[in-house]
């Protein structure tokens, strides 16, 4: 150990390797219900040089390598170790904003840099980045991006990574690869800006694709060392329309046509219970918030932006009401005491330093997956169900509906808020969410981010993707160094 440590420190000299119990501790668990593993060492490098040192002892010495750029709290168990004597990669220090390119929309950043401190820069630039729903203040981009979470303008969502585009990484064979066309010239960013080259297109180099090995592989190929961001300009102006309805059935012809015609830009569905965690403080004023809210709304932005935002807007808002009385439902400019201003504000931002899904009950777990609008309504039949047969209040479950991909497909989300301190609360929690994830997988819910068990359920499913994936790890990956046990890895 005591080799192991001073080589580890030769890599990334003093400061940035540590072996305490106090800060392993904060990595051998999170929220999830994930076997609790203590790491080996923590490292936190500066630059690539030092991963691909890292890599390469790596597999001179069969150590597993976790991959960490987000702060705590986590939730879904893909940063703790799957087995002993692991490395933890922080890479939460290499948080520089390399460029942000105004003419072509572009931010190019480290793997470290974090939604709020993108937007405030973004923002001097006349830009911004598209995010999901109240991701946390410390929440990595780049790590959000890797990983697919949904993002709240689906007419810029033109395939499952956007608006992710181009990264460099070290593979777990130690090779570093530049993806879409930054890996047509030199390995050098610097060099490729004065060529004119702005890390734009994902496909690539050549004819290959690689980001999309590492899209979703939960840090089990490589590590990801800078990526290239899609931005969109700011708006000038922005308001929010919102169009209420009891039943969620109202809504989806409604959120057919609009996604359809790339209505609006912040487009998706919450239910009341949902509504009110993300705007509430506390347990009574969410109740309180609730109380006033309808069973179901729809949040549609409007934006204006440059050349006539006014005369846009209107054009805009004129249309979208006139879709939704075509539907016979009704737009709300917001209830009581909560103006739709504050609702946008909210959704326009990080989640405060408590974080959001914490504020009810003090935890939450989540069960998300893809499907198609016009099956969620039995989704949440099913996931009712299940609640009441637990006993859990269905009323506190908040329900989250994200069209992505240009409305082609939609993210659909339980949040169950419950009290982490109770013991019997929580055994309880961990049944139901085993419980109604077998039951939803059951009924066709896709699964795309497997964290948990929701990998052998998906990869069950599927046995000629498993082989395929483990023959595709087995080159990028020879040793199985990259966070093993994961995915299909175990």
């Amino acid at each position: 150990m005591v080799d192991t440590k001073e080589r580890l420190l030769e890599i990334f000299g003093e400061g940035n390797v540590t072996d305490k119990k106090e800060v392993l501790a904060a990595y051998k668990s999170d929220r999830s219900f994930s076997m609790q593993i203590s790491p080996w060492f923590v490292v936190k490098p500066t630059g690539v040089q030092q991963i691909q040192k890292l890599v390469n002892w790596a597999n001179e010495t069969k150590t597993a390598l976790v991959p960490v750029s987000s702060g705590a709290p986590r939730f879904y168990g893909d940063t703790v170790p799957g087995v002993t004597r692991a490395v933890i990669v922080d890479l939460s220090g290499m948080n520089k904003i390399l460029r942000i390119d105004r003419r072509n929309r572009m931010a190019v950043i480290e793997p470290g840099v974090t939604y709020g401190q993108l937007e405030a820069a973004c923002a001097k630039e006349g830009l911004r980045v598209t995010m999901p729903l109240l991701p946390k203040t410390n929440k990595s981009v780049v790590a959000s991006l890797l990983e697919r979470q949904p993002t709240t303008i689906p007419k810029y969502h033109y395939s499952l990574t956007e608006p992710l585009r181009t990264c460099g990484i070290v593979f777990g064979n130690g090779d570093v690869i530049y993806t879409g066309d930054a890996g047509n010239g030199s390995l050098q960013l610097e060099e490729q800006w004065k060529s004119g080259l702005v890390q734009v297109d994902p496909k690539g180099p050549n004819a290959t694709d690689f980001i999309k090995i590492v899209s979703g592989s939960q840090g089990t190929m490589g590590i990801v060392f800078w990526a290239s961001v899609k931005c969109e300009i700011l708006p000038n102006i922005h308001k929010l329309l919102i169009v209420q309805a009891k039943k969620i059935e109202k809504l989806i012809d409604f959120s057919y046509a609009i996604t359809r015609q790339r209505m609006g830009d912040e487009v998706f569905i919450v239910n009341n219970a949902q509504l009110a965690n993300m705007l509430g403080k506390d347990a009574k004023n969410i109740d309180g918030l609730k109380s006033g809210f309808p069973t179901w709304a729809m949040l549609i932005g409007v934006s204006g932006r440059a050349l006539f935002p006014k005369q846009k807007v209107d054009v805009m808002e004129n249309d979208i009401r006139s879709y939704a009385e075509r539907h016979a439902l009704e737009v709300v400019s917001g209830f009581p005491g909560v103006t739709s201003k504050r609702i946008l504000d909210t959704v326009l931002n990080p989640s405060p330093e408590r974080y959001w899904k914490l504020n009810y009950r003090g935890g939450c777990v989540d069960i998300f997956f893809l499907t198609k609008l016009d099956k969620i309504p039995q989704f949440i039949k099913t996931m009712n169900s299940v609640a009441e047969e637990f006993n859990y209040p269905r009323t506190d479950i908040g329900i989250y509906v994200q069209p992505l991909h240009q409305g082609a497909s939609y993210h659909c989300e339980f949040n169950l808020p419950y009290n982490p301190r109770e013991a019997e609360e929580t055994e309880k929690i961990r049944a139901l969410l085993t419980k109604a994830s077998k039951v939803l997988s059951l009924q066709g819910a896709y699964f795309s981010r497997p964290y948990g068990i929701w990998s052998d359920l998906m990869y069950q499913k599927d046995a000629d993707s498993k082989i395929t994936l483990r023959k595709i790890k087995k080159l990028f990956d020879p040793n199985g160094i990259m966070n093993p046990a994961k995915l299909c890895f175990k």
